[in-house]
């Protein structure tokens, strides 16, 4: 037991001999003390803990500033986009209105016999075989039920049917109570043209009793003949189909409409014109 004890105080002793030599030889190397090597020693595993600390934080305050540098060119651009996509817009409206504009001087000069009230859409109404819609101008503006309304290619929207002081319902081309005598403009066939409430064509109008040996062909142009309500030479539509009525002996004509009624944003009143024209 004592031998034991013994053995252990002389490996004690020779490990701080190795230990005391090691300090001594680093101590002699680097010029400091025992002491600071001591203390220098010690420190290392919390200087490198602590270095590592420092750079991870640097790393992060680093992906945070770029994260919000790209944070903030990221808005930046959602900007330009909506900035130009607010100049697209513009751009859209000007044109539709230079070209508005163009359209409606040239059926003022082409036709000076029209009296025309401009007038914007704002209501609509669609149910089972009746379409309408309402606009801003009503007796205020001299409008008067049995006006036809135009759009400014000239194109036939419909009739007013009721009038306010500030409105008036117009009855579209698409109701089909609403009938307009026409002229198939490239052979003059005659006929009425009504709205199509075909399932399926609910959108498009009929030209009824056109002769047995008419020649109807695709995309001919139907106008109106001409009337005290509707002056000749409206566009009401473009052929798209063509057969025999149910009796056999009279044809008709499926029309594309030439007024976008769903689209329209701005009509005519027509409230005078020579019958002549």
């Amino acid at each position: 037991m004592r031998h034991l004890f013994t053995m252990k105080i002389r490996i004690l002793l020779i490990a701080a001999v190795l230990v005391t030599a090691g300090l001594a030889a680093l101590s002699s190397i680097t010029g400091l003390s025992v002491g600071s090597v001591l203390v220098q020693g010690l420190l290392a595993p919390l200087r490198f803990a602590g270095n590592a600390l420092t750079t991870q934080a640097q790393n992060i305050y680093s992906y945070m500033f770029e994260y919000e540098a790209l944070a903030a060119e990221n808005e930046q651009l959602r900007q330009q986009i909506a900035d130009m996509n607010d100049l697209a817009r513009e751009a859209d409206a000007v044109a539709r209105e230079n070209e508005y504009l163009r359209a409606v001087l040239e059926m003022t000069s082409t036709h000076e016999d029209y009296k025309l009230v401009d007038a914007y859409i704002i209501g609509r109404s669609s149910v089972d075989w009746s379409n309408t819609i309402t606009i801003n101008r009503g007796t205020g503006a001299g409008i008067e039920v049995g006006m036809c309304v135009i759009t400014a290619d000239r194109e036939v929207v419909g009739l007013v049917t009721e009038v306010g002081p500030n409105y008036a319902v117009v009855k579209t081309v698409l109701d089909s109570t609403l009938e307009v005598s026409a002229t198939i403009a490239a052979s003059g066939y005659n006929g009425m043209v009504t709205g199509n409430y075909i399932e399926g064509r609910k959108d498009m109008l009929r030209m009824e009793y056109l002769p047995s040996t008419a020649v109807i062909r695709n995309k001919d142009q139907v106008v109106t003949s001409g009337s005290m309500v509707y002056p000749r030479n409206l566009i009401m539509g473009y052929v798209v189909d063509a057969g025999f009525d149910d009796t056999g002996v009279a044809k008709y004509a499926v029309l594309e409409p030439a007024a976008q009624i769903g689209k329209l944003e701005q009509v005519f009143v027509l409230t005078s014109f020579t019958t002549t024209g």
